[in-house]
């Protein structure tokens, strides 16, 4: 089930709010968690099961860090670590549990394929054929894991660390982790971001009409701007053979796509979180306004860019201890990143092109090589780069993208027949929808901007929108 899809915004979203709303205020989280359970299952129950496997750990994980694990204790307030004091041996361990349970999870269920299918290809090509196990261990990757595992993570972090207290009402930490406006497609809510709202929050007419308007235009974004820009990019990655222009159109087509895309999901389950009084961090700050490839991370996706800033960069050093270790822990921690992304070789390509861009931008005292140009200059070549990396994002397999970046680098003739791709690509309504992406892109207000302040004129726009948005979807 997704956000964009009839059955969700016309029956599953109009009776969880309508449950939700109608439930005393002790009976909220537990309401919440139930249709998330049901939004999460929806095309696979067991699916379910693994996911409150990782959340039971971590919970049990998060009492026991505070010697909280019997009932007899629970009479009195549940303490905090104080921050930056020594941790116990037991505390240690506790959060070692955590971390390799969670990432025992993901590794098996997210990378098991990818492991098998090159150990395969490895054998094989060894010549022991009959040898590899491909075809016999395949594993479905669940909905959503790797968003949630890293949620569910950060709590026992925070608590180890004394950012928060543990949760001591087991429903309500699995509130936390399963509600369905951002289970699937993000932002990563890091726990101490949240805490004092599971305890506390408000029911605003002013949250739920700033709700609103979030999922109209996240919804926008998916409909009107994301779905026809993939068509573009689907077209010119499926053409097999395909010309310099027509390749460039295909990577700006995608990099509209994937934004338009993951931010419109933000949107939505921002503006979902607001509509049961939770406020979610913003998670997408204008990226391809960026100078820089430095300055696109601390635009992109930022609940996942601060978690392994958090998490990862700064545990193994960042950049105190040295300036070759710096450039290792970049490097690790976007090879990292891409793998978080898909078990592919194209991701951690991915990975590695902008882990090697902020290194040549470290060595530049963090400003690019082409910094002394002018501003319009330093956007437009930044976009570049971005658009030329999303390229082994996009590819099915490694020698798909090798061979679109040489389309794009005009490296390759293209066949016969090629250029019969610009008769589809260039249509006027995806001619059309390719130049509204530019202009909100590059011209025009942040959603989290727009929606500060909601005037009759927005409203109405909306509702337009949300209308126009409405019928496509009936079709």
């Amino acid at each position: 089930m997704v956000f964009s899809s009839h059955l969700f915004l016309f029956y599953f979203l109009t009776a969880s709010l309508a449950l939700y709303y109608l439930s005393p205020r002790w009976l909220k989280h537990l309401t919440l968690t139930a249709v998330s359970c049901v939004f999460y299952g929806w095309a696979n129950p067991l699916f379910v099961v693994l996911m409150f496997v990782s959340t039971l750990i971590d919970y049990l994980c998060g009492l026991a860090m505070l010697g909280q694990w019997r009932p007899s204790m629970w009479r009195s307030p549940i303490p905090k670590l104080p921050p930056g004091a020594p941790r116990t041996k037991l505390q240690r361990w506790v959060l070692a549990i955590s971390i390799v349970s969670n990432l025992s999870l993901l590794g098996f269920f997210k990378y098991i394929n990818f492991f098998t299918f090159n150990y395969t290809a490895l054998v094989e090509s060894v010549g022991l054929t009959g040898m590899g196990i491909e075809d016999v261990l395949k594993v479905t990757l669940p909905l959503g894991i790797s968003f949630y595992t890293f949620q569910s993570m950060s709590y026992t972090i925070d608590v180890y660390r004394g950012d928060a207290r543990a949760i001591r009402n087991p429903i309500d930490y699995w509130c936390y982790v399963a509600m369905f406006p951002q289970l699937v497609a993000g932002p990563i809510v890091r726990f101490k971001e949240i805490a004092d709202q599971l305890r506390e929050r408000t029911h605003t007419i002013e949250k739920f009409t700033r709700g609103i308007a979030f999922l109209g235009l996240g919804l926008g974004k998916k409909i009107l701007l994301a779905n026809p820009c993939g068509k573009v990019a689907d077209m010119a990655f499926d053409a097999g053979s395909i010309g310099y222009l027509d390749s460039w159109v295909g990577a700006v087509a995608y990099a509209f796509q994937i934004y338009f895309d993951f931010s419109a999901y933000s949107d939505m389950a921002i503006g979902l979180g607001l509509m049961m009084g939770f406020m979610f961090a913003k998670n997408f700050d204008s990226p391809y306004l960026s100078q820089s490839i430095t300055e696109f991370w601390r635009r992109w996706h930022l609940s996942l860019s601060n978690w392994l800033r958090d998490n990862l960069y700064f545990p193994l050093g960042g950049n105190r201890k040295g300036t070759v270790r710096t450039y290792i822990n970049l490097a690790l921690v976007m090879l990292l990143g891409g793998l978080w992304h898909g078990a592919s070789w194209n991701f951690v390509i991915w990975g590695a092109i902008h882990g090697l861009m902020l290194i040549l931008e470290r060595l530049g005292g963090k400003k690019a090589f082409y910094g002394r140009l002018p501003g319009f200059a330093k956007v437009a070549i930044t976009f570049v780069i971005v658009c030329f990396a999303w390229v082994f994002f996009r590819a099915t397999d490694l020698p798909t993208a090798v061979q679109y970046c040489g389309s794009m680098l005009g490296l390759t003739t293209p066949q016969p027949g090629a250029g019969l791709i610009g008769g589809l690509i260039y249509q006027p309504y995806y001619t059309v929808s390719m130049l509204l992406a530019a202009i909100v892109v590059w011209f025009c207000p942040q959603t989290w901007d727009f929606t500060r302040k909601i005037t009759w004129t927005k409203a109405l726009c909306n509702s337009a929108l949300v209308k126009r948005q409405s019928t496509l979807l009936s079709e």
